[in-house]
């Protein structure tokens, strides 16, 4: 009787152990410049714009679409981009550099939910309904689907507004052209998800910036707690080398047909 017993026990405790051990799998974010003015990888084309994947969210996500049909498309075919997997679409701002592509990207995937500060047009939202899109006014933060926000409509002349991201490793925020302040909308960030920003990437608008105004954002930067930064688009060459002599190795070099992969 005592060896059945021990028999049991012993099955009890493997199954035990079996059922407390499962197989478990990170789940990842991985984002992917489909438009910009400097390249990453080969057989894509650069054009002055900015537009972003990002999967691995509870939906898929396009941010922006650049300026010129043709070239968006181009490199979505180079990258191997699925159009139909796409359900939402975000929109930092009326600018035709991140507008561009919009209309024919409908075309091929209507079936979206666009998320567009309320200052735009109304003949713009109307446009979209008419295509079979659902567009949706921003005006304060919102959650678009799980982890991912909106810092929601910010700045005077020209509005706008940037992704958040809230992953393992911290916030990732993620802009167009940054009209409303760069270090603005990374405050707005930590108002909207208590925590710290691990990369902030995107157009910082630092065209006409002197070096000592640039050096006074990389500072911010550093008094927010910015870990890692990846300055395209219109951040303008020189405060991009600025940003990349401060950060080193958490600079983050960007271009279209970057991957960017992080814990989610």
């Amino acid at each position: 009787m005592k060896k059945i017993y021990a028999l049991i026990f012993t099955l009890l405790l493997a199954f035990t152990v079996i059922v407390k051990a499962p197989a478990y799998e990170e789940k990842q974010i991985e984002m992917t410049i489909l438009y910009d003015n400097y390249r990453f990888g080969e057989d894509l084309k650069t054009d002055w714009g900015f537009s972003c994947l990002i999967q691995g969210t509870e939906k898929t996500i396009l941010f922006d679409t650049g300026t010129k049909s043709d070239i968006f498309f181009h490199n979505i075919g180079e990258l191997d981009v699925n159009l139909k997997e796409i359900e939402i679409v975000a929109i930092s701002h009326n600018h035709g550099d991140h507008t561009g592509g919009l209309s024919s990207f409908l075309s091929a995937n209507s079936r979206v939910s666009v998320y567009l500060p309320a200052s735009f047009p109304e003949e713009f939202f109307k446009r979209l309904e008419q295509k079979g899109a659902k567009a949706i006014r921003v005006d304060k933060p919102v959650e678009l689907c799980k982890n991912v926000f909106s810092t929601g409509e910010m700045g005077v002349q020209i509005k706008e507004q940037a992704l958040i991201f809230n992953t393992k490793k911290g916030l990732i925020v993620v802009t167009g052209c940054a009209h409303p302040g760069i270090v603005d909308i990374v405050k707005r960030a930590k108002e909207v998800v208590d925590k710290k920003v691990y990369l902030v990437f995107g157009g910082f608008h630092l065209l006409n910036k002197s070096e000592n105004e640039v050096n006074e954002i990389i500072k911010k930067f550093r008094e927010l707690g910015v870990m890692k930064v990846g300055a395209t688009h219109c951040t303008g060459d020189r405060a991009i080398e600025l940003f990349k002599e401060a950060y080193g190795e958490n600079f983050v070099q960007m271009g279209v047909g970057k991957k960017l992969v992080s814990d989610y």
